[in-house]
């Protein structure tokens, strides 16, 4: 499919979207490429926002210009306003307004929300307090999973490779959520903007940034994220981590610059540790951003790892709830020693294809046996009755790993990854039978999609066609 200069093409369960040029008109060809899928979300929305809040999605959508707008540079309105008017021609029903509020959609249903919702009094819709270290969602303990190595670990020396000069980075991570609502990322886009670096990443249809946060950047940057779980600050009048990183991505020529663009105007929403690499020098970094606080930690040996709890005592303490990364019943804590237990495993083999292995473990450490979980690295939540977990989260919850993506410092140069869509470990989800087993999710049938076994692919950018 072509619209202009831009073009889509599916393959084994990914979309492929290449877009190019000025912002109103690359946000174009992404709204006509993606309206189909747009079209779906955007009714899936309206109902899952809906059960999951009390609140119909119109409300969130005229927040999401309230608190948006005035923190957001020209250049992605413009780009916002171009997706949707691309939708808008392709024949969905769309405003500018709806694709702003779908892109800061985990802000303000996970932030924004039970923070204006406690602040209203009864029946009532009061805006909130003002800004500060308020009170935020607390999201949830099982989310992603990811580490980025280099140096010895990856069988590299800094001082070596290539051509006497740096490590080998290898980075690797998978998305999990609540099905419905990761689901929709199966995107990888190919956006060569008319200013700044070309991106190449993993998003869902009809957002500027990657969320899920896997991507290269024609500077030589590569990068992913585990969300800070528990986190508990959220400043409604600074500006939405999506217009952040996406800037960051698009304008940062180093890692020292990525940080910075992301610490400027720090609104706490979507709070991440941030695992990135320099392909040029072999650096990784380590940066946790919190709302009040932020750490950085680098190293050109060895690796980092992501499983959704901060490093940084204050961040881990004064801006989250409930994090114990001792307690290996819980998602956090049995991740932290399971993939502490695979990088040393594997170290000096670190690669895309122990990668691959890595990212699909399904150890569980607390029972001491392959168990597919919530407690794994490719996390099973659907499979799980959750009866040691603390706190006694829902058993069966649809919910887990719907991907894999996998890439080295090497395959970054020519901006390329390896990537699986269903989930890390290849399992296949059966949305039909998995509801009709457990109707405590009924609620969910018409917008739980099936996600059969699929193989690994590589893609990069430019391509024009499916690879073979």
């Amino acid at each position: 499919m072509i619209y202009g200069q831009g073009y889509r093409f599916d393959h084994h369960g990914w979309i492929y979207v290449h877009i190019e040029g000025k912002p109103y008109e690359r946000g174009f060809q992404h709204g006509y490429l993606v309206a189909p899928e747009l079209q779906e979300i955007l009714g899936s929305l309206d109902y899952l926002t809906y059960w999951k809040t009390g609140m119909r999605w119109e409300f969130f959508v005229t927040a999401a210009e309230r608190l948006f707008v005035p923190h957001i540079d020209q250049e992605y309105l413009d780009e916002i306003r171009g997706v949707a008017a691309g939708a808008l021609a392709a024949g969905v029903n769309v405003t500018w307004q709806e694709v702003l509020a779908w892109n800061g959609r985990t802000e303000l249903l996970d932030y924004w929300w039970p923070k204006e919702k406690k602040a209203a009094p009864a029946g009532g819709g009061a805006r909130s307090s003002g800004p500060g270290a308020t009170p935020g969602a607390g999201t949830g303990n099982d989310h992603c999973s990811a580490f980025i190595a280099t140096g010895t670990a990856t069988g590299t020396p800094p001082g070596w490779y290539p051509g006497g000069r740096v490590g080998r980075i290898v980075m690797a991570h998978n998305s999990w959520d609540a099905f419905v609502d990761v689901q929709p990322f199966n995107v990888i886009i190919d956006l060569v903007p008319a200013s700044g670096h070309r991106l190449f990443m993993q998003t869902a249809p009809g957002c500027i940034d990657s969320f899920t946060d896997f991507f290269i950047t024609g500077a030589g940057l590569m990068g992913t994220e585990t969300t800070i779980a528990g986190f508990a600050s959220y400043d409604p009048d600074a500006a939405p981590e999506f217009f952040r990183v996406r800037k960051a991505m698009q304008y940062a020529d180093n890692l020292d610059r990525f940080a910075q663009i992301m610490i400027d105007q720090n609104n706490g929403g979507y709070a991440n540790g941030w695992l990135l690499g320099d392909v040029h020098s072999g650096e990784i970094m380590m940066f946790e951003l919190g709302l009040r606080y932020h750490n950085v930690e680098r190293k050109t040996d060895g690796y980092f790892a992501g499983f959704n709890a901060p490093q940084d005592p204050r961040i881990r303490n004064l801006e989250c709830t409930d994090i114990v990364l001792t307690d290996i019943r819980d998602a956090i804590g049995a991740r932290s020693v399971r993939m502490a237990q695979l990088m040393d495993q594997y170290h000096g083999r670190v690669d895309v294809e122990s990668g691959k292995v890595i990212i699909a473990d399904h150890y569980d450490v607390y029972l001491k046996r392959i168990n597919p979980c919530s407690r794994t690295i490719c996390s099973h939540c659907e499979l799980d009755a959750r009866e040691y977990q603390p706190g006694r989260p829902a058993p069966f919850e649809p919910r887990g790993a719907v991907d894999g993506k996998v890439t080295d410092s090497d395959l970054a140069r020519g901006m390329g990854f390896w990537a699986r869509w269903g989930n890390s470990c290849g399992t296949p989800f059966d949305a039909d039978r998995f509801l009709a087993e457990h109707i405590q999710w009924s609620h969910l049938k018409g917008c739980l999609r099936n996600r059969p076994s699929r193989s690994w692919t590589f893609f990069r950018a430019g391509m024009q066609a499916p690879p073979i």
